[in-house]
C-alpha cells in the first residue's frame, strides 16, 4: 500500500469523491497560485483523488483507525473482519455489542490488550455522548473535535485529523505528524532534512483553507520516483 493508502484505509477504503468536481479545479488552482513547487507538483499528478466516506460514523471511523495502528492494511482489515463476525446483526459492530463482547473472542480476532481497551474507551465515550454522531460533529469545529477526541485512550492527533479529512471532509487540514506529508514536503522544498511539525505547520500555512488537498498532494511527492510521477492509486 502506498502512504496515502494507509491513511484512507485507516478511515476506511469506502469513498465518495472529496473535493466535489466543481470545487476541485478552484482548489488545485488555488494551490498553485499559492506556491510554484506546489504548482509544478499538481501539473505532474492531475486533479486531486482525495476522498471521504460521507456515510460513515466517527465511532465506527475510530475503531477501524485504531485497528490500523502501527499495522499493515490488510491486517488490520482481517482482524476487523472477525470483530464484525462476532455481531450477529447488519452493519458494523455498534458499542453496545463491543462493550458487551467477553475480551477471549475480541483478542481471538487479533487485537492486542491495549487495542482492545482503547476501543471499548471509544465505544463507552461514544454511548456517553463525548464522541459525537456525525450530524452532531458537522457543527462542532477541528479545533473542539481534536481536543474531545484526543482526550480518549489510544487516540492521538493524527488519528482525529484522518477522521477530519476522511471521514467528515474537512478541507483545511494539514496533519504535521505524518511522515509522508513531512517527507513529501521535503522532496517538494529540496529539503536536507523533513522539518518539525510545528516547523511545518507554519511552512505550509499559506495554503489554506485547502491544506487537506495539499496533503494528499504531499503524499504523492513522498512517492514520487526519480525522473517521473508513479500513477497515483485510487483513494
Amino acid at each position: 500500500m502506498t502512504l496515502a493508502d494507509d491513511a484512507v484505509a485507516a478511515i476506511g477504503a469506502e469513498a465518495l469523491a472529496l473535493p466535489a468536481s466543481a470545487a476541485e479545479p478552484a482548489i488545485r488552482r488555488h494551490l498553485a497560485a499559492a506556491d510554484p513547487a506546489m504548482a509544478a507538483l499538481i501539473g505532474r499528478v492531475g486533479r486531486c483523488g482525495l476522498r471521504v466516506d460521507r456515510a460513515r460514523e466517527p465511532y465506527e471511523a475510530l475503531i477501524r483507525a485504531i485497528a490500523h495502528q502501527q499495522l499493515h492494511g490488510r491486517a488490520a482489515e482481517a482482524i476487523l473482519g472477525r470483530m464484525l463476525a462476532l455481531h450477529a446483526g447488519e452493519g458494523f459492530l455498534p458499542p453496545a455489542v463491543l462493550l458487551a463482547l467477553p475480551d477471549a473472542p475480541l483478542r481471538g480476532a487479533g487485537l492486542s490488550g491495549a487495542k482492545l481497551a482503547a476501543m471499548r474507551g471509544v465505544a463507552q465515550a461514544t454511548l456517553d455522548g463525548i464522541v459525537p454522531s456525525r450530524r452532531l460533529a458537522a457543527r462542532l469545529d477541528d479545533a473542539v473535535l481534536i481536543e474531545r477526541l484526543t482526550s480518549l485512550r489510544g487516540i492521538g492527533r493524527w488519528t482525529v485529523e484522518m477522521l477530519l479529512m476522511f471521514s467528515l471532509g474537512r478541507r483545511d487540514i494539514m496533519p504535521v505528524d505524518d511522515f509522508g506529508v513531512r517527507e513529501g514536503w521535503r522532496r517538494l522544498k529540496e529539503l536536507d532534512r523533513q522539518l518539525a511539525p510545528k516547523a511545518m505547520a507554519q511552512a505550509t500555512a499559506h495554503l489554506a483553507p485547502f491544506r487537506s488537498a495539499a496533503a494528499w498532494y504531499l503524499w504523492r511527492a513522498a512517492e514520487e520516483k526519480p525522473g517521473g510521477f508513479r500513477a497515483p492509486a485510487a483513494l
